[in-house]
């Protein structure tokens, strides 16, 4: 049997996340939304990468406050029309695939914000009016990402109390529409990530200096929403900031035991993001050992994700112990059924509508756990 199509369960206080393999689509920027509500970009999308053959889909950074979307395009969920738009479109999308564990991934960019679309340069954009105008942004310290950029507000103890009822309000609106999981962003140089990371973080506070103090604002967020939301609860962490004197795989994997304590479910190790010197060694499997390190310190559900590519590849990162879950992103936005095509090459089965089955060659059908309405 295929270790990457071996089942896992994702423990939970409502009761086990089920997932019949070992496959997670990662979340990826949209850049779709108008005013951060979901839209029918977003119903195509979700319902598409539903019936991809992943044991777990993963919805975008969604922003838990308006100034916390890192683009004016950016999904949002901060109040109950922002909750009603996802769950519609969330509700068709799951009706027309599958039935697959949902995770949405919760985020505030910090001074990541209010930055131009990728495709318009992703630079910071000024402060002004209309759809596409930027606004002031925060940070740990006024050190801005860019050196170009204008520098963030230093963030106070107001607005950091702000932020984390935004992460709880946008945690407990996933809790209302069924979503099994959340991850909480602390990755990608992002607010949570601003805080863990020395290279940002400049803060003489109980929030800045030593690991204790810099994780303290995660952990704080974490533990709030660990008490309003009962399904699998987990974190992305960047394992390392590629720059010297940054953020360590050694810090990550004791932040991921750490977060084992507090009853965390599962940790998502990526690296890189908050500094604009990093030097990122790039290749396949590039942050495997990260993921490894994490979970044989923490012994926590760990996911590994970065340019994982070939089925065979992924299916050797599970049978190997490195990582429990392999998540992949833009080769899903590439090859949509990329699960399927895993489960041909490993001899699987992967659930998928009927409509879908004469897609393959009659002797690759095996693959096919049918389910939805038969074909005549």
């Amino acid at each position: 049997m295929s270790h990457l199509f071996s089942p896992l369960d994702l423990s939970a206080p409502q009761g086990a996340v089920h997932l019949d393999n070992r496959i997670v689509v990662a979340p990826m920027c949209q850049y779709a939304s108008v005013d951060g509500y979901a839209n029918d970009w977003h119903l195509m999308h979700w319902a598409n990468l539903l019936n991809s053959g992943a044991g777990m889909f993963t919805i975008e950074a969604t922003a838990v406050t308006p100034e916390g979307r890192i683009t004016p395009k950016c999904l949002g969920l901060w109040d109950d029309e922002h909750a009603a738009s996802i769950e519609s479109h969330l509700t068709r999308a799951r009706a027309l695939a599958p039935r697959v564990p949902v995770c949405i991934q919760l985020a505030h960019a910090g001074r990541k914000a209010s930055s131009a679309v990728p495709w318009k340069g992703g630079q910071l954009l000024p402060v002004g009016q209309g759809q596409d105008a930027g606004w002031e942004t925060w940070g740990p310290s006024d050190v801005p990402h860019l050196s170009s950029e204008r520098s963030p507000h230093a963030i106070d103890a107001a607005q950091m109390q702000k932020i984390v009822d935004g992460f709880i309000k946008s945690a407990t609106y996933a809790q209302k529409m069924g979503i099994e999981a959340v991850e909480l962003h602390a990755a990608h140089g992002y607010l949570l990530h601003q805080f863990l990371s020395p290279i940002a973080n400049l803060r003489t506070d109980q929030y800045g200096g030593p690991f204790e103090n810099r994780i303290r604002f995660l952990m704080e967020v974490f533990k709030e929403v660990r008490a309003v939301f009962k399904g699998a609860l987990g974190v992305r962490i960047s394992a390392t900031d590629w720059v010297e004197g940054g953020w360590t795989p050694e810090e990550t994997a004791d932040l991921s035991l750490i977060l084992k304590n507090a009853q965390a479910d599962f940790v998502h190790i990526s690296s890189g993001g908050v500094a604009q010197n990093q030097k990122i060694a790039l290749g396949p499997n590039y942050q495997v050992s990260f993921a490894k390190l994490a979970k044989e310190r923490s012994d926590l559900t760990t996911t590994a994700v970065g340019l994982i590519t070939d089925p065979h590849q992924a299916d050797d990162i599970i049978k190997n112990g490195e990582a429990d879950l392999v998540a992949l992103a833009r080769a899903f936005l590439y090859k949509p059924r990329w699960g399927w095509e895993a489960a041909a090459a490993l001899n699987a089965k992967v659930p998928a509508m009927a409509q879908y089955w004469r897609c393959l060659p009659r002797e690759a059908q095996h693959i096919f756990d049918i389910q939805g309405m038969g074909m005549r």
